[in-house]
């Protein structure tokens, strides 16, 4: 235990951290071949096998990029060892660690280690986390509870907990209950911050109260205490947009370019997005300068933002120009941008190009993912090419997703193709596709198998064994499948 204190329970300052210290910090480490979940869990088992040096601080950080990128499985198992080699953690540490467990394990597993927390650990950062966790999964009566249960204990209560609640009510299509929780934080003089305003803007314009947006924004400014950043006039530019105020639209995008003096790389690519909302390509073009200006080493999310942006707008020469200038200075390769681009091809009917991309990325180190085979299948189903398309299937559903999950077609996709197989009695390709599919998912269903047996009474195929398969699969048919399955298994 000593020896891990010593390796993980020193603190350092951040102004005297070497740069050779930054540069080999355990992020550096863990994200050195990329940020799909496999090459990251890789990393993270390299490092815990190994018995190298590294501050807490590192770690702290490293949870902090994890959870940011989705990664919550790497992040947990850091966060795991850590307590299974001895330090000793905050109650804010806990309290990361029960959101963790909540997206990695689920719901139950983060009650459980709430419920093992000591009594002293049980403040308003745990409870506030577990209620967090309810509000995402929109488990309302439990977060209701919960928030009653937090108030009875006197816990101090800030913004951060009505704001879960509200946002809960958000997506659960409940705006008219914010207002209510908006006046029960005046009532208890509990202080909103920047979200608890733009979640409450966003409720009234759910109910198309613009008017009402524009009242909160003013009541923001009289208030004095919370100044409206760059965040809240990038929601109130995109509020104006789904209003199709496109004029106020703009000035509110004019207000977030002033307060971007620190020149955050969220607010750029906001900006451009928006602006690309607006049709207004000359601004694109413009913040995006700005946006090179301020970071000359251009993260990948840039360029795939503007690619993207660029695309919707119909500008694919820009596309192609920004998609070079990239290539030419990334330092690791990104399929994701070349799916942007692959997509807008596809979109103008440039296979051929499509096709090239794809190689050359391919031979570049960015080989294709299971977006880059859906965005090829939906182009040859539009087109009618059911060949390539189930080709497209089977190698998406082999690839699988870069977090390591499955790849399953969407079932309208399912029926298109099996319909195809039916239409063109063709069995073999129907049994081969049922047979992909299983890599997939657990069970196929009714509805695919009753597809298959009509395959085979439209082909004149009998299969005396279908009847034992369909019982050895547990399939549910209808009493027409039924039917069909008895003229299937005559002899």
């Amino acid at each position: 235990m000593a020896s891990f204190m010593h390796q993980f329970g020193r603190s350092k300052s951040v102004v005297k951290r070497s740069k050779k210290h930054l540069e080999e910090a355990l992020y550096k480490r863990l994200f050195k071949d990329g940020s799909s979940e496999i090459s990251v869990r890789q990393q993270l088992n390299l490092f815990l096998k190994s018995k190298k040096k590294v501050y807490k601080w590192e770690v702290d950080d490293t949870l902090k990029i994890l959870r940011n990128r989705n990664r919550f499985y790497p992040a947990l198992k850091l966060s795991e060892s850590m307590a299974e080699r001895g330090i000793n953690k905050t109650v804010s540490d806990q309290a990361i660690h029960l959101d963790l467990v909540a997206k990695a394990k689920g719901i139950s597993a983060a009650e459980t280690y709430f419920v093992g927390l000591p009594e002293t650990s049980k403040n308003h950062l745990t409870y506030g986390a577990l209620l967090n966790c309810y509000c995402k999964e929109s488990m309302t009566e439990k977060a209701e509870a919960l928030m009653e249960k937090m108030k009875e204990l006197n816990l101090g209560l800030t913004a951060m907990p009505y704001n879960s609640l509200m946002t809960m009510y958000s997506k659960t299509g409940q705006p008219e209950r914010i207002p209510a929780i908006i006046q029960e934080m005046k009532s208890g003089d509990i202080m909103p911050d920047s979200y608890t305003y733009n979640v409450w803007m966003r409720a009234l314009a759910a109910v198309n109260d613009i008017s009402g947006v524009e009242r909160v924004i003013n009541e923001m400014k009289r208030d004095g205490r919370v100044a409206a950043d760059w965040t809240t006039y990038s929601n109130l530019a995109s509020i104006y947009l789904d209003a199709g105020q496109k004029l106020k639209a703009e000035n509110a995008l004019k207000e977030l370019e002033k307060r971007n003096a620190c020149k955050d790389l969220s607010a750029f690519q906001f900006l451009i997005t928006l602006y690309g909302r607006t049709g207004n390509l000359l601004e694109v073009y413009r913040v995006w300068r700005s946006l090179r200006l301020a970071f000359p080493k251009t993260a990948n999310i840039s360029y795939l933002n503007m690619i993207q942006v660029l695309v919707k707008l119909k500008d694919l020469q820009g596309a192609e120009k920004c998609f070079s200038d990239w290539q030419s200075n990334c330092s690791t390769n990104d399929i994701r941008i070349a799916n942007a681009l692959i997509g807008a091809y596809l979109n103008e009917g440039l296979l051929d190009k499509a096709v090239e991309l794809k190689v050359q990325s391919k031979k570049k180190g960015a080989k294709p993912n299971a977006k880059t085979w859906e965005i090829f299948l939906n182009y040859y189903l539009k087109e009618g090419d059911f060949k390539s398309a189930v080709d497209c299937v089977e190698k998406a559903i082999s690839t699988g997703r870069g977090d390591g999950s499955k790849w399953i077609p969407q079932t309208e996709i399912t029926r298109r193709l099996m319909e195809n197989f039916e239409q063109n009695k063709d069995v073999e390709s129907a049994e081969r596709f049922v047979e992909t599919l299983k890599k997939a998912v657990d069970e196929v269903g009714a509805d695919v198998f009753e597809s298959l047996i009509r395959t085979y009474v439209a082909a004149g195929i009998t299969n005396p064994i279908m009847r034992r398969r369909i019982k050895m699969e547990n399939v549910d048919l209808s009493a027409e499948g039924i039917k069909l399955l008895d003229a299937v298994c005559s002899d």
